[in-house]
């Protein structure tokens, strides 16, 4: 199966063949060319690509480790399937993590939350007014990281990219993208209204509430996307 009929791994100066599978692979699972339980085939894509299938398997290996694509014996390699019981975890941690960073924003005296975030948000609904879904996405993750940025706690960035890139990306454009842009705005709209105007002592609970309230209303109204019952790779 192709991975996409728009892109190829064009060669870079300096770049390895693998690291270049790895980069055109990353941007179709980011991108959405490539959906959960979709097999990967080696040589395809060394086709596609023009290389040889080492550099594949070698990449390959790399987003394994990362949690993006799982090889089983005698089948292939799929793009990474997520059960909901994995989601809810992502979304507690997320939770927890992303709570602590808006105390240390709003505790830090350098900071101007009010117009750090609204202009990261004034990108988000411009996003939504042009009704591009690319855009929007990278509006909302810009949106999430200028917080966890300033917040000035490295440990809690390194930490919150790390439980967030292997996953947001296929969660997103599997689920998130499945509601409409203006709901989504008006959530995120809300959410920054919220961490703005709560009391400090209070914020770290009520963005685990926002989390909680924004997994449910996602995944637990609407369990059967495809791709994502439980059940076994096809």
């Amino acid at each position: 199966m192709r991975t996409s009929t728009n892109h190829s791994a064009k060669p870079d100066r300096g770049v390895s063949a693998s690291k270049r599978v790895e980069a055109h692979l990353r941007h179709a699972i980011h991108a959405g060319k490539l959906r959960p339980r979709q097999r990967i085939i080696e040589e395809d894509l060394a086709k596609e690509l023009k290389v040889s299938r080492g550099p594949v398997r070698e990449a390959l290996l790399r987003l394994e480790r990362d949690g993006l694509v799982v090889t089983t014996s005698r089948r292939g390699t799929f793009i990474r399937d997520i059960s909901l019981a994995e989601i809810d975890v992502i979304f507690r941690m997320r939770a927890k993590l992303e709570g602590m960073c808006v105390r240390y924003m709003r505790e830090s005296p350098s900071n101007d939350p009010e117009a750090l975030l609204g202009a990261a948000l004034k990108r988000l609904k411009a996003a939504a007014a042009k009704n591009s879904e690319d855009q929007f996405f990278n509006a909302d993750m810009e949106l999430h990281r200028t917080i966890w940025k300033a917040a000035n706690q490295p440990l809690l960035y390194r930490t919150l990219n790390l439980l967030m890139n292997p996953y947001i990306f296929i969660i997103a454009r599997a689920y998130s993208s499945r509601l409409p842009l203006t709901h989504r705005r008006d959530s995120h709209e809300q959410y920054v209204r919220m961490i703005l105007k709560t009391p400090l002592d209070k914020i770290e609970i009520e963005v685990e509430r926002y989390f909680i309230g924004l997994y449910s209303r996602t995944f637990e109204q609407n369990p059967a996307f495809p791709g994502f019952d439980g059940g076994p790779l096809d």
